[in-house]
């Protein structure tokens, strides 16, 4: 079997049968879909669960078992697959027509590499047409490593924009955290390091639901303190394979993004919140010369005046121009 798509389910039945949908109208037809019913409250998913394996039980599994989060049902999901090849994809999203069968003829034309990266298409809730196009670093149709294209690092972690070789994850023995925000990060920036060949199709597969109420637009701003964890992972990682000096300047790039991201969700909620000098020290701390990374200049406007604001230690000017884009964007 090809492929195995893992989509993990937590009280998402407003969207699973449109995601579901999208997958069995693939113009592909060597895969299997596997719905790792996490632990719903909603009274609703799960049964849905049963409900759309049971129109498709040669084609659709279905497991269910106690809340571990996102990570936990990819997991579950990443055991109990057939397919060569593993496709996450979340309860809330949608693929192309086409996506199955592009990449099915990618594997072919690369020989098997362990991963293929594409392009997301950002889709508001209620809209008819994306909003936006996220994009990755490396270069179209060709095999490459992380040594020989670093600056993929800095591209978005998400699992949901890559089709991973399921041997990678065997092999690595690396799984993704259970229960914990910013799963990606503590999983994908290893697994490219593992990697012994990597594709990039500048194509969109991916069809992002920006959702309203999602996992990462949540209201509790402490648990954006698991950022730092999910790098202190991956730092421990790269040095246990004598990489974090190779990577530094890829991996302090990375950080830069992901803490003022991370600090932009924080500054949102709570201006005084004391996560967010933490974020400052954490920074100083693993890259002091940071201001002088060669990927300083990648940072959005936005990000560069959150770090401008948090080394001067000045929390509520940035907070309210933050909130007005906010209000601004939400029109």
């Amino acid at each position: 079997m090809r492929f195995s798509v893992v989509i993990p389910v937590y009280n998402v039945a407003s969207y699973l049968t449109g995601c579901v949908s999208s997958v069995l109208n693939s113009t592909e037809t060597d895969y299997e879909i596997i719905l790792v019913d996490d632990g719903s409250t909603d009274g609703r998913s799960g049964p849905l669960c049963d409900t759309l394996a049971a129109r498709c039980p040669n084609r659709i599994r279905v497991i269910h078992q106690k809340n571990l989060g996102l990570g936990g049902a990819r997991n579950t999901g990443l055991e109990a697959a057939q397919g060569e090849y593993l496709f996450f994809l979340d309860g809330d999203d949608t693929i192309s027509p086409e996506a199955l069968s592009i990449l099915s003829q990618a594997v072919e034309k690369f020989h098997h590499p362990d991963v293929i990266a594409f392009f997301l298409e950002l889709w508001p809730e209620g809209g008819s047409v994306p909003t936006g196009l996220q994009r990755h670093r490396l270069p179209p149709d060709q095999v490459c490593t992380l040594a020989q294209c670093p600056a993929m690092l800095l591209d978005t972690p998400s699992a949901c924009a890559r089709l991973w070789r399921r041997e990678l994850f065997l092999k690595s023995g690396i799984r993704y955290p259970e229960r914990l925000w910013y799963e990606d990060l503590y999983t994908t920036e290893n697994l490219l390091l593992e990697a012994n060949s990597i594709v990039g199709l500048h194509v969109p597969l991916y069809r992002y639901l920006l959702r309203t109420g999602s996992i990462m637009r949540g209201n509790d701003p402490s648990r954006n303190r698991e950022i730092l964890l999910a790098l202190d992972q991956v730092f421990a990682w790269y040095r246990s394979r004598q990489c974090f000096t190779r990577f530094q300047e890829e991996l302090c790039g990375m950080t830069l993004q992901h803490i003022s991201y991370a600090c932009y969700r924080v500054l949102l909620q709570d201006p005084h919140h004391p996560l967010i000098p933490q974020f400052l020290e954490y920074l100083t701390s693993h890259f002091p010369t940071y201001r002088t990374s060669k990927y300083y200049h990648v940072l959005t406007r936005s990000q560069r005046v959150i770090l401008f604001f948090l080394r001067h230690r000045q929390y509520r000017l940035p907070a309210l121009l933050l909130e007005w884009k906010e209000k601004k964007n939400s029109k």
